[in-house]
């Protein structure tokens, strides 16, 4: 009885936490919904690093560094007619990427990944990351901040090229902006790198001083984004925001309603080696990436036009001596949140494949599924030998409870003859149970250990199942062709109630009639449940759901003598 309870107070805090998860992504804290109007100038607070500020503050997109070196940015007045003005695309294709570059800033306004279709069924839509348009904006910025003269992603380039594509036989492409002011002699060079097969984008900013005094300056990187709707199920809710690495903590998130509200407090992160700025969603990631041993700084801010929120970092001041030319390099990656490649790229970046609080179980599971797969070239057997080795290693610990409840089972007779006789005396009733159970050397608590064990592990690896993108549109076997998509014909979610009911008949019956029809009931609630789940998790629960009741059906025989 008491693993009863267990198991229903387990199954409702899971229920609930799913009804919440839900009900943040429908009623959870929404930038305001009016647009405001956009301050005509440009703002630079007078403090050495930036401050956070509010919309109300300032409608800047810059970041606001000043200091003895680098001074206010010297901008012209401008009306937004638009929140993203264009002049000209460019348009690049690699093996990997589609996108269009902006000859306004140089900014990546779009950007499709090829190998990662919205549908199955519709491969030539490749799914796009970035886009400058509303409700769903996401663009990718970078530039120089400088007291003399310095491309900002609001300054105009040229370009000799409308369209660059990666060629049959070459494994890089780069294209090249050019900027510059004639009038105090300096010249840059804004230069996207790209590599076959690579979501990973260098961009590097060749600046050449061509004047008779040092030209000092620093490089930004920044994301533009607001908070739309994705789509997904409704029933399982995972993080669209901010994202950085701090001396503070190696990933912190940064939601939309920090910066907003200018929570973000910037003077507890800066100066931060190998550090990232970062903005995710579901299975897929934008970062800004400095170069390594540098100090960066953050700063964030959210614009009222258009509801947009701004995420970035900025770097030391650089010199360029008198006719002389220096080069100032950032990475961009732009694509799936591949653990292994993120990983390489920064430290903790890895970290943005958000596994929650357990991700130290989580990703050593991960580890284990991807083994798994590279092996048997499938993730749905992937995903059903992991559930094995699980079930194997909590083996002995899921004996002894089975072991608990088959004693639980062979007592029920007289547990229920026990209720008869003291029906109208619980406290009485409770003693004579306590004396039966020490009787027959039963502790009816001994199987609830074993459960709990469990539990961090299964949580971890429902997140491991949820969150890689891996199993986006993975194909198992028959009907289901994608297990991160419910399945369509509800066969699985079936089999895991009859799995779950199975169990429910193999477990000791609840002497409380209400809890009998409660515990009766559940199979008919999760089945309902998990029919909107991703059908990987689904199989992973019927797997182990079929593990459980063969293990516990042998020990329910040899204990009780009967099924």
């Amino acid at each position: 009885m008491e693993n009863m309870r267990l198991l229903l107070t387990f199954t409702l805090i899971f229920i609930v936490l799913m009804l919440y998860q839900a009900w943040q992504e429908d009623y959870g804290t929404k930038p305001p919904s009016t647009l405001g109007t956009p301050t005509s100038t440009l703002e630079t607070p007078t403090a050495e690093t930036p401050t956070v500020t509010s919309s109300a503050d300032s409608e800047s997109e810059l970041p606001n560094p000043q200091d003895s070196q680098v001074g206010p940015v010297d901008l012209p007045t401008m009306q937004m007619r638009q929140l993203l003005p264009s002049e000209s695309p460019i348009t690049v294709e690699t093996d990997v990427l589609k996108l269009k570059i902006d000859t306004i800033g140089g900014d990546v306004r779009q950007l499709y990944l090829v190998d990662y279709p919205v549908e199955m069924k519709t491969p030539e839509n490749p799914f796009r990351l970035m886009n400058d348009e509303l409700p769903n904006l996401f663009v990718a910025q970078s530039g120089l901040l400088s007291k003399d003269s310095a491309p900002t992603h609001q300054a105009v380039y040229q370009a000799k090229h409308q369209n660059y594509r990666l060629r049959d036989g070459s494994d890089n492409l780069e294209v090249k902006l050019y900027w510059e002011d004639k009038e105090k002699g300096i010249k840059v060079t804004k230069v996207y790198s790209f590599q076959r097969g690579s979501y990973v984008i260098d961009v590097k900013y060749l600046v050449e001083n061509n004047s008779n005094q040092p030209w000092q300056g620093r490089l930004y990187g920044q994301f533009q984004r607001t908070e739309a709707d994705l789509g997904g199920s409704r029933f399982l809710y995972t993080y669209m925001g901010g994202a950085i690495s701090s001396p503070d903590s190696r990933y912190d998130k940064i939601p939309f309603d920090e910066m907003q509200e200018a929570s973000f407090k910037e003077d507890h992160r800066t100066g931060w080696i190998n550090g990232w700025a970062a903005m995710l969603q579901h299975y897929f990631v934008g970062a800004w990436i400095p170069e390594r041993e540098q100090i960066y700084s953050y700063y964030a801010r959210m614009l009222t036009m258009g509801n947009r929120y701004i995420l970035g970092l900025y770097g030391p001041t650089q010199s360029v001596a008198p006719h002389s030319q220096q080069t100032l390099s950032i990475t961009l990656y732009a694509g799936p949140k591949l653990q292994n490649k993120l990983a390489e790229l920064a430290p903790s970046l890895d970290l943005t494949v958000d596994y929650g609080w357990l991700w130290f179980i989580a990703q050593p599971l991960f580890w284990m599924l991807d083994t798994i797969h590279d092996i048997v070239g499938n993730w749905g057997w992937a995903i059903i030998i992991l559930t094995m080795l699980i079930k194997l290693a909590f083996f002995q610990l899921s004996a002894t409870s089975y072991k608990s409840m088959a004693n639980m089972r062979r007592m029920q007779p007289r547990l229920v003859t026990l209720k008869e006789r003291y029906s109208d005396d619980k406290s009485r009733l409770n003693q004579a149970m306590m004396e039966l159970y020490k009787k027959e050397k039963i502790n009816p608590l001994s199987g609830c250990l074993p459960i709990v064990v469990q539990i961090p592990v299964f949580i971890a690896l429902y997140w491991v199942l949820l969150e890689s993108v891996e199993l986006r549109q993975a194909s198992f076997i028959f009907w289901l062709d994608d297990l991160s998509s419910p399945d369509r014909f509800f066969v699985l979610p079936l089999i895991m109630g009859a799995t779950m009911l199975g169990q429910h008949f193999l477990n000791p019956a609840p002497i409380d009639p209400i809890q009998q029809k409660v515990m009766l009931a559940l199979p008919i609630v999760f089945t309902v449940f998990f029919a909107f789940f991703p059908s990987g998790l689904v199989l992973y629960w019927t797997v182990n759901n079929i593990l459980s009741i063969s293990q516990q059906w042998v020990i329910t025989k040899k204990i009780a003598g009967d099924v």
